[in-house]
């Protein structure tokens, strides 16, 4: 039998892929499929069709809105806050209105605008470079896919412009639960500052910054061990057992980057939970451990050569890799990188992060949420407390 590889076409918008496993001696059929995705997503779908994607975006949507986990919405609303109108912070999910509006004529122009040549790459892992150029310029070269080769004429290269700003949804969260045993009522904040883009060079330190804070969560499918010695585990979940949540988060783009901290607690004591996430946002800044620092970029590399122990995640990165920077950096290269880290490099991307106005989301009851002045000031103060407010009547 002939071995199978794995090759990917990606395109750049939004992150949009889709994948084939093929046998590239057996005809390539992959580029059969390339060639026929727009007839399969366009002129062969039939109305029932479409209104069966219909139905499938309106449940994902009502899922996103009932369910339990509120990280998904609230990546969303921290992006709307924090790049108000533009670019990373409009809309990922589709909004209910704009469902009935998709129709084979969008679907063509999108694919039209979106899937052309210099905006795709073909990855592949397993086989011979020359081979596989070989069967690209055979398979694709030439085809015209069901959308046409028209020029592409609105296609959208707007930069992102980070503007900070707070986004809040006032939510009953007492009923989550999606069994008998019932949640505990919480209000989720997230709290992002600007970071950089991955095209940056201070990406590394951003990235050794977010694991030294939480990495993706405190806890992981890996057990406890791998985040109970970050700054979230032993400043914030440690020592303050009423907090049901803190995570660090890291999203950075062509353009842009965010990181962020979500927490979640009990809506009365929503005003000192947000006073401890500023705290831990200016101690970022502050003295660096060297243990601490270590340990975060031991637990990076590790987190990056497991990552790339299979072959789909390699053949992924080659084509992510080629499609954002033009180039692939190898394992060691990444690693070296991930070594040469100083605390003196954490304390100034800290810093420079801090000299940026905040992004806000809150979710659930928000009867006790600070005003965004009261965070941007607390956040601008050496100890992070927030504003102390008087009221007259209680």
């Amino acid at each position: 039998t002939k071995p199978n590889i794995l090759v990917e076409l990606l395109t750049f918008w939004k992150n949009w892929h889709f994948r084939r496993q093929i046998d590239l001696t057996a005809k390539m059929k992959f580029c059969s499929r390339w060639k026929s995705t727009g007839v399969s997503v366009t002129a062969r779908h039939q109305d029932e069709e479409i209104e069966m994607a219909r139905m499938a975006v309106q449940f994902e949507l009502e899922d996103l809105n009932m369910r339990p986990d509120p990280e998904p919405l609230l990546t969303e609303m921290i992006h709307e806050a924090a790049y108000r109108e533009n670019t990373v912070g409009l809309h990922r999910f589709c909004p209910t209105e704009n469902i009935a509006k998709m129709d084979r004529e969008v679907l063509h122009s999108y694919l039209r605008n979106y899937y052309t040549p210099d905006r795709m790459v073909l990855a592949g892992v397993g086989v011979e470079h020359e081979h596989l150029v070989e069967c690209a310029r055979k398979y694709l070269l030439g085809t015209q896919p069901a959308w046409g080769c028209e020029k592409a004429v609105d296609v959208d290269r707007s930069v992102a412009q980070y503007t900070g700003g707070v986004v809040k949804l006032e939510r009953d969260m007492s009923n989550v639960s999606l069994g008998p045993a019932p949640f505990p009522e919480l209000t989720h904040i997230m709290i992002g500052l600007e970071s950089c883009s991955f095209l940056e060079d201070d990406f590394i330190p951003f990235a050794v910054l977010n694991m030294m804070m939480g990495g993706g969560g405190s806890f992981s499918a890996g057990g406890p061990g791998k985040g109970m010695f970050t700054r979230l585990y032993l400043h914030v979940l440690n020592r303050h057992h009423w907090m049901y949540n803190a995570t660090s988060y890291h999203h950075s783009y062509e353009d842009t980057g965010l990181l962020c901290v979500h927490a979640s607690a009990d809506p009365r004591q929503v005003r000192e939970m947000v006073e401890i996430i500023t705290k831990e946002f200016i101690l970022m800044a502050g003295t660096v451990d060297v243990v601490e620092l270590e340990r975060a970029k031991t637990q990076l590399m590790s987190m990056l050569m497991m990552n790339l122990e299979s072959r789909p995640v390699i053949f992924e990165d080659v084509g992510r890799q080629v499609l954002a920077t033009r180039s692939r950096k190898l394992p060691h290269e990444l690693c070296a990188l991930i070594r040469s880290v100083k605390p003196e490099d954490i304390r100034r991307v800290a810093s420079q992060m801090l000299r940026r106005k905040p992004a806000v989301a809150a979710l659930g009851d928000l009867s006790n949420l600070p005003a965004y002045e009261h965070i941007q000031a607390a956040l601008a103060s050496g100890d992070g407390r927030l504003p102390r407010t008087y009221r007259l009547f209680r």
